[in-house]
C-alpha cells in the first residue's frame, strides 16, 4: 500500500506541474475532454481533491451535499488548487486511510480503490492538461506502468467517465496504451 501512496504523490505532482504552467490566457483553451476547457479540467480535479478529506473521514456524499458544486476555483485558481491538493494529500497520508471504507457515489468502497481511482484521474488529466497547453505530455514511466496494469483490470467504459477504448498498434508505448483505454488517441 505504501507503493500506492507513493504513486499518488507522483500523479499529484504531474498534475500540479501542469497547473503551474497555465497562463492567464490559457483558461479557455480546449482540452481532450470534449466538454471541458482548461478551467473546467482544473476545477474538476480541484473539486475531487476537496472531497477527499471529508470522504476519508467517513462522510457520505449526501452529507457533503452541494458544498463543492459550481466553480470552486474563484479568482485565485492556483491557490485554491494548492490548498485542495495539500489537504487531500495530508488526508491520504493519515494512518489507516487506505483501510477505511469510503462512501462514494456508486456505493461503499475500500479506501485503496478510491486512491487508485484518484491516482488514475490525476495522471490521465495531467496528460489532458499538457495536451491543452502544448506542454510536455510525458508522464512518469513507473506511474504509467502501474496505472496501466491496474486499469487493464478495471471496467473503464464506455460511459459517463470515458469514451470507448481506441485501438493501438503493436509498437505503441505504455503511456499511449494507458490513454487509449480511456478513449484518448495520443
Amino acid at each position: 500500500m505504501e507503493r500506492l501512496i507513493d504513486l499518488h504523490g507522483v500523479a499529484l505532482e504531474e498534475f500540479d506541474r501542469r497547473v503551474r504552467q497555465v497562463r492567464l490566457t490559457d483558461w479557455a483553451l480546449p482540452t481532450p475532454c470534449a466538454d471541458w476547457d482548461v478551467h473546467d479540467l482544473v476545477d474538476h480535479l480541484t473539486t475531487e481533491q476537496l472531497w477527499v478529506p471529508s470522504l476519508l473521514a467517513g462522510a457520505t456524499v449526501e452529507e457533503v451535499g452541494d458544498r463543492f458544486d459550481g466553480d470552486v476555483l474563484g479568482e485565485e485558481p492556483l491557490a485554491v488548487w494548492e490548498i485542495a491538493a495539500r489537504e487531500a494529500r495530508a488526508a491520504w497520508l493519515a494512518p489507516s486511510a487506505l483501510g477505511r471504507t469510503v462512501h462514494l457515489s456508486f456505493g461503499d468502497a475500500p479506501g485503496e480503490l478510491y486512491l487508485w481511482q484518484m491516482t488514475f484521474d490525476l495522471a490521465v488529466h495531467a496528460w489532458d492538461l499538457a495536451r491543452a497547453l502544448g506542454a510536455d505530455e510525458a508522464l512518469d514511466p513507473d506511474l504509467v506502468a502501474e496505472l496501466h496494469d491496474w486499469a487493464r483490470r478495471q471496467d473503464l467504459g464506455p460511459g459517463p467517465m470515458f469514451d470507448p477504448p481506441v485501438p493501438v498498434g503493436e509498437g505503441v508505448g505504455t503511456q499511449e496504451r494507458l490513454l487509449a483505454l480511456t478513449g484518448r488517441a495520443p
